[in-house]
């Protein structure tokens, strides 16, 4: 486990694999799951034993990593993070990959910050008014409430999904005094700046995202369609996104047709877990990075 400090605040990140040899990869979750959520570790670790170096990191407002609000969206601030990490390690250029949440963060950074990207792989998109939507209440509407009603001392005792801002501040006690030293004001006010990405616009395919940003990917991408009946990463959104990256390939799952659905049941049961699908494509994925050694010119 290791530091760094980015952008004003500590984020916990380790590297997995060996230092010299593969190609570094990056992987960002969805949520505000954490580098150590169910799924995630196994998944980098099989990526690192085919010889990649691969960086698992606690994105800001994630597991032990400090609370950090500013950004036009809470995905523009974590793609900033990684850039800052990728800049301050000498990771780059890397091959980007990321699910849910995170495919919208991996899309953001490669739009913000391409000469640090090599590939970009993406699944589980979040895309569509019910999904935007449904974000929204999760991410952000709970909170402009809360702290409305009752400033951050309210913000404080939120409870809820994991990585709401009371686990935050047990995962990490540095984080009480962030979110007393940010205030009601700026907190209420950075709240309605992300809740406007989720916001659903005829012109953006994912929350946040302009279509003519997402028209400036030249990296070799990847993306894996949405089940097909999974409302929340929708299978149209990934056509979407791929009829707009114009050097994407788009493929079939390469787990089951319902994954996401019986993830969440498993989770439920407390059998299994949201990411733990993510095996199925460790090939699928190695074959996508193997294909490429270095960065094609567009």
């Amino acid at each position: 486990m290791s530091q760094i400090e980015i952008n004003g605040g500590i984020v916990e990140y380790e590297l997995l694999g060996p230092p010299d040899g593969g190609r570094t990869l990056t992987i960002t979750p969805g949520g505000r799951f954490s580098k150590d959520y169910r799924g995630v570790r196994p998944f980098a670790q099989a990526l690192a034993e085919a010889g990649h170096r691969v960086l698992i990191w606690d994105r800001p407002n994630t597991g032990a990593s400090d609370i950090q609000l500013y950004g036009e969206s809470e995905s523009h601030m974590r793609a900033a993070t990684l850039a800052g990490m990728v800049r301050a390690l000498d990771l780059g250029p890397v091959v980007v990959m990321g699910g849910s949440g995170g495919a919208r963060d991996s899309i953001v950074f490669t739009i913000t910050y391409p000469e640090l990207v090599e590939q970009l792989i993406v699944w589980s998109i979040v895309g569509g008014a019910f999904s935007s939507m449904s974000l929204a209440g999760v991410y952000v509407m709970n909170e402009i409430r809360t702290v409305r009603r009752k400033g951050i001392d309210g913000i404080l005792a939120q409870t809820g999904p994991a990585g709401s801002w009371s686990d935050l501040v047990a995962a990490n006690p540095r984080n009480k005094q962030r979110l007393v030293d940010l205030g009601a004001e700026e907190f209420e006010k950075v709240m309605w700046r992300w809740f406007e990405a989720y916001v659903p616009k005829a012109n953006e395919a994912i929350p946040g995202v302009p279509d003519h940003l997402m028209r400036s990917i030249t990296v070799p991408t990847l993306i894996v369609r949405g089940g097909e009946n999974d409302i929340d990463h929708p299978k149209r959104t990934s056509f979407e996104v791929h009829a707009l990256i114009r050097r994407s390939r788009l493929i079939d799952p390469p787990w089951p047709e319902d994954a996401w659905e019986r993830g969440q049941a498993a989770r439920d049961a407390g059998t299994g877990g949201i990411f733990d699908p993510w095996m199925d494509a460790v090939p699928t994925f190695l074959d996508f990075i193997a294909e490429y050694s270095v960065r094609v010119p567009a």
